[in-house]
This record gives C-alpha cells, structure tokens and sequence, in this order.
C-alpha cells in the first residue's frame, strides 16, 4: 500500500491484441526527526504499472502529474543482462487498485464520461476520493457493476 503524488503524466501502451498497460511514477515522502534533532525528509521513487485494463483506461484518462493516490498492488522484480553484459535490475508496484485521493476528478465531467449531467455510477460527488479495485481473476469484464465497491467508484 503506497500514498503518494505522481512525477509525471501516466504513459499507456495499447497493444494489437486489445490489452493496455499504463506506466507512471509516483513519490512518497517520509518526515522524521534525526538523533540531533534536525527534521529531515526522504523522499522515494516507486514505478507503478497498471495491466487491468478497465483501471488502466481509469488511470490514463484521469490522472495527472501531481495527483495524490492511494495504489495497493504487488512489488515485481526483474533481473536481466544488457547489451553490455551488466546485470540490471527493476523493481516496480503491480497495482491491483488505485484510489484518487483529493478533490472529486469527476466534479464537472459526469457528462463527458457517462454522457449524462447529473449522478453517475462512475463517480459521485459526495467525498474527496474515488477509487477503482480490478479484477485479477476476470480481466475481461461483461457488467458494468462487476467490480465497482459503491456509487463513489469507476
């Protein structure tokens, strides 16, 4: 589980056999203060990557750089040799669900998303979060409330 803000706008990559995957970093901050007393603040990097496609599209069209969220997902690490024969390493956070903390990213878009003004089923407005869990097992979703927790979620 990881809260913190994105560094950048997601990147997606569709592929030919329908399927979407989304990339993005996000920073979360720790504040504490050392043996003399000092506060200090260290910050780290994690790479998200979003292969649901149902929360990848959530992700690529609502998201922004600077967006604080709520990601809870699975560390995946690789090794691999390079053209140089070095060994590289990647660690990255598979989400399997994501909620968007701060004000509403829905206030004033019901219309261009549902194509109706007005409560929607997507998002409401009635908190400071919404959020979207996928559905690992099922990837290729037949009902539109097949995995939605409440009416505040995508």
């Amino acid at each position: 589980m990881l809260i913190g803000n994105l560094g950048k706008d997601p990147e997606a990559r569709r592929f030919e056999n329908g399927g979407m995957l989304v990339k993005f970093p996000i920073a979360t901050t720790e504040n504490f203060t050392d043996r003399d007393g000092n506060r200090k603040e260290n910050t780290e990097w994690h790479t998200i990557v979003v292969r649901s496609p149902r929360l990848a599209e959530v992700c690529e069209r609502f998201l922004h750089k600077g967006d604080k969220v709520f990601i809870e997902g699975k560390i995946r690490s690789r090794q691999w040799t390079d053209e140089h024969n070095q060994t590289r390493y990647n660690i990255e956070i598979s989400a399997d669900s994501m909620t968007m903390l701060g004000p509403n990213p829905m206030k004033g878009r019901e219309e261009e998303y549902t194509g109706r003004k007005g409560g929607s089923s997507y998002g409401g407005n009635s908190g400071s979060g919404s959020g979207y869990r996928s559905n690992q097992a099922n990837s290729s979703f037949t009902s539109d409330e097949d995995d939605y927790e409440s009416d505040d979620q995508f």
